[in-house]
């Protein structure tokens, strides 16, 4: 009888243990993945709507499905003068494939010249806008000019480049994004997000 008692004992706690232990399986497998930081890789693009320098009407929302550039620039900037030029090319090339650039004016620093006429000399023609303080901010924060933000047409942050970047470079990282099989792509870990440091930058 004693000997039947320490048996049921013995096995009432290994059923317990067991039982925890599962308990602790089940809880350790929920993995909570957290989102990316603004204007960090894997972040979303942040929503806005404003004016361009045009007056025209500039909002977030017609850019779906699209893959967008977001490019901070000013006038007084010299890299960005080199820079936006090389935009507008790529622009050119692949708009008819859902290509889209963006320019957002920094205006920490008075203006060398007229805004437009500046773009205009320069050979650079998509959509430009000042960018409010709040914009910059849901961006992350601008640490120097230029810089290129560059998302894929689900809106994710896959290129991120503080200062000059040279046209072909940034190309080839747009390409794989233009691609219809951009999803498949994305999901084997081919397409790798990238954060880049460049010299020649300007501090806002």
């Amino acid at each position: 009888m004693q000997t039947l008692r320490k048996y049921l004992c013995v096995l009432g706690f290994a059923v317990l243990g067991l039982a925890g232990c599962k308990a602790h399986s089940a809880g350790s497998s929920q993995v909570v993945v957290a989102a990316a930081a603004a204007g960090e890789i894997g972040s979303l693009l942040p929503a806005f709507e404003l004016r361009d320098l045009q007056g025209h009407d500039l909002s977030s929302a017609t850019l779906g499905g699209k893959v967008v550039l977001i490019d901070f620039w000013a006038t007084w900037c010299q890299p960005c003068k080199k820079e936006m030029p090389g935009y507008q090319k790529l622009l050119d090339r692949y708009r008819s494939r859902g290509f889209v650039v963006i320019g957002f004016k920094f205006d920490t620093m008075a203006d060398t010249e007229d805004p437009l006429k500046f773009a205009h000399r320069i050979g650079a023609h998509y959509p430009l806008a000042v960018a409010p303080d709040e914009l910059k901010q849901k961006f992350g924060g601008i640490e120097g000019l230029p810089t290129t933000m560059l998302y894929d047409r689900e809106g994710i942050l896959r290129k991120k480049v503080v200062g000059f970047e040279y046209p072909e470079a940034l190309e080839s990282a747009l390409k794989p994004l233009l691609s219809t099989n951009y999803r498949v792509l994305a999901a084997t870990a081919r397409v790798t997000p990238r954060l880049e440091f460049r010299g020649g930058r300007c501090c806002p």
